[in-house]
């Protein structure tokens, strides 16, 4: 029996995956769920699973930030990242930082139960043909390669939700981080990008597909 963790702040999502694993695998099952990194940790000091289904974007701390907090203290507990966001903006950005696999809530019910079982059984990286193309995408990319691809993992989160017209405020308390942090990441990652103004970002970030109208 393979046992997973998920750790997703959307109740409906946390409850999809479940009914995913049931309706198609009987050798995988959800042996908790939690809605925030800080959860998650205490979850894995009770029991440590196979596999945990991590979702980007949470309350308070993020899934990258939540993985590199795993790596420290449960390095051998792979991580499957299950995210609304596009491969071509999160996954190899994921993948980099230290996941096992990354898949798309909107194939969620066809890919599951196979990047679970590749992961854990087959002891190797679930890639699937988006997440292919982007890593092909990038490695073939010039020395010159995109500004954004040099932003940090927290300036890249700082960078998109500032481009998808969060306010500062919103962004300093979804990241648990303070106002003058946020702004110090924007002059940071401005200056990295060689971009001006908000305006600017939201352009860089829409000519990129990298901005949504609302964020996760």
């Amino acid at each position: 029996m393979i046992n997973v963790i998920v750790a997703d702040d959307h109740p409906l999502l946390r409850e999809g995956v479940k009914k995913v694993l049931t309706e198609q695998s009987n050798s995988i099952r959800v042996i908790k769920e939690v809605s925030n990194a800080g959860d998650l940790m205490n979850a894995l000091s009770e029991e440590e699973p196979d596999l945990v289904i991590l979702d980007i974007t949470m309350p308070n701390r993020s899934g990258l930030d939540a993985m590199k907090d795993m790596q420290d203290i449960h390095p051998k507990i792979p991580v499957l990242i299950l995210s609304m966001h596009p491969e071509d903006r999160f996954a190899i950005r994921a993948i980099k930082a230290g996941a096992w696999g990354y898949v798309n809530k909107s194939s969620i019910g066809e890919e599951l139960v196979k990047s679970i079982t590749t992961i854990v059984k087959e002891k190797r990286r679930y890639i699937n043909s988006k997440v292919a193309e982007e890593l092909a995408r990038q490695i073939g990319t010039p020395s010159d390669q995109l500004p954004h691809h040099a932003l940090s993992d927290r300036e890249f989160q700082v960078f998109h939700r500032v481009a998808s017209g969060m306010k500062i405020s919103d962004i300093a308390k979804e990241l648990s981080l303070s106002v003058q942090t946020i702004h110090t990441y924007k002059t940071r990652l401005k200056k990295k990008m060689d971009l001006k103004s908000n305006a600017d970002l939201t352009r860089y970030a829409i000519q990129h597909n990298l901005a949504d109208l609302n964020v996760e």
